[in-house]
């Protein structure tokens, strides 16, 4: 197999992700999987999963034994009705809740050779991004504690709620993870990407880079 660090080279995706856009991170020198609002991806290769959060949550979830792992972007807790829609691919309507958002990954990270007992989670997103928008970034993130208190799951990283959208980028083999606080893009903007699921947001400008865990 080609070496992933070299060339360029973007491996395959695992089977059903193949709507995910991915691309060469130049920065890092890797490949790396993008996403928009309502989709989630799981690899089991060296490679990165990035989106922009406003009052989204993404949750970054991996089997540190295996190496396995994914992150979601999720716009909403939970259906109100617990139905799915009329898609239920990866970035279907279902998947844009968070409960669906989170059952998905979990399963696939199983299903391709994770290991519930060796599962770790980091969240992140939730912002107040616009004022007069109410208590979205809250209730996801209320949803999100409580969902992993109920399964069990042991959360070992946060960088959750303030009024800064972020751009986050996972590393699932290694379990690393960067943050960008953005605070020069129009706010106004950001949620109309969100809702609008626009893939230009990485060109807006950021501010400096963390590396948190």
């Amino acid at each position: 197999m080609p070496d992933a660090r070299k060339n360029g080279y973007i491996p395959k995706p695992l089977p059903g992700f193949e709507s995910i856009n991915r691309y060469w991170d130049r920065t890092r020198q890797m490949p790396a999987a993008r996403l928009l609002p309502g989709e989630y991806y799981v690899s089991v290769q060296d490679e990165l999963i990035t989106t922009v959060l406003g009052s989204c949550i993404s949750a970054c979830i991996r089997d540190k034994v295996h190496r396995i792992g994914g992150m979601n972007h999720f716009m909403l807790p939970a259906s109100a009705d617990g139905r799915w829609g009329g898609n239920e691919g990866i970035a279907g309507s279902a998947t844009r809740y968070g409960n669906y958002a989170m059952e998905h990954m979990i399963n696939d990270i199983l299903k391709h050779g994770g290991v519930r007992r060796n599962l770790e989670v980091k969240v992140f997103g939730g912002g107040r991004i616009i004022d007069g928008m109410g208590n979205v970034g809250n209730n996801n993130i209320a949803f999100i504690r409580e969902y992993l208190r109920i399964e069990g799951l042991p959360l070992v990283g946060e960088d959750l709620g303030d009024i800064y959208p972020r751009k986050v980028v996972y590393l699932p083999s290694s379990g690393r993870v960067w943050v960008k606080r953005i605070k020069t893009l129009h706010k106004d903007a950001l949620l109309w990407r969100e809702r609008q699921y626009q893939r230009d947001i990485e060109k807006s400008p950021v501010g400096g880079s963390v590396e948190l865990f």
